[in-house]
């Protein structure tokens, strides 16, 4: 289907927006086989047509639907400069943000994921998600080694990835499968696995208590 391209006013970005929340919120309520356009057109107030002005498919509304998720988890886990300083505080910082926004989007990665096997460009999505998150973790424990404070044997990018996946499987566990655990004892335990597998040197760490 040739879908046509309305002028980028007020209204068209507006509608478009309608149909994007729509979209997100059939898909998680209902799971992404569940959803049809007729349900998205209801939500968001627009007749059948006005979809096809703006999506060709259901699934190019999923697509940007994924990439929207994809940005907001990127920017809800930036830890920023507003942070403390301390390498430690720091890493503490960006596994809680972490874990918060998986749990705000965890139902839809799982269907991006699910989407990924079977289409290219949700499969590029999800390596986006993964990458944005191996890039930044490479980058801060260069910086950590440029200081001085980190094992400087350790590969940055393969380092990234081996601790982040293991952030991202107790996400999975905990949020998605239900394992009991306290946030502040969950964020504690996946500081101190990332801190001593990298060697951050005890004058970046907090000290132990009674110490």
């Amino acid at each position: 289907m040739i879908v046509k391209s309305p002028a980028p006013t007020s209204r068209g970005r507006r509608t478009r927006a309608a149909l994007v929340q729509a979209g997100r919120e059939a898909f998680e309520a209902h799971g992404y086989d569940a959803v049809r356009i007729d349900d998205v057109c209801r939500r968001a107030g627009v007749s059948h047509g006005t979809f096809y002005t703006y999506f060709g498919s259901k699934e190019a509304l999923f697509g940007e639907v994924a990439e929207a998720v994809v940005g907001e988890m990127f920017a809800a886990s930036v830890v920023g400069a507003a942070a403390p300083g301390d390498p430690y505080a720091r890493i503490e910082a960006a596994n809680r943000l972490y874990l918060r926004a998986w749990a705000a989007n965890s139902r839809l990665v799982r269907m991006l994921e699910q989407a990924a096997t079977g289409t290219d460009r949700f499969g590029r999505l999800l390596l986006e998600l993964r990458e944005v998150f191996v890039r930044r973790g490479a980058e801060g424990l260069r910086r950590l080694q440029d200081q001085g404070l980190a094992d400087p044997a350790l590969d940055p990018r393969l380092t990234a990835i081996m601790l982040g996946g293991m952030v991202e499987h107790f996400a999975r566990v905990w949020l998605d499968l239900g394992e009991q655990a306290d946030e502040q004892v969950a964020v504690d335990h996946l500081t101190r696995l990332w801190a001593r597998a990298i060697g951050l040197t005890e004058a970046s760490a907090p000290a132990e208590e009674g110490t």
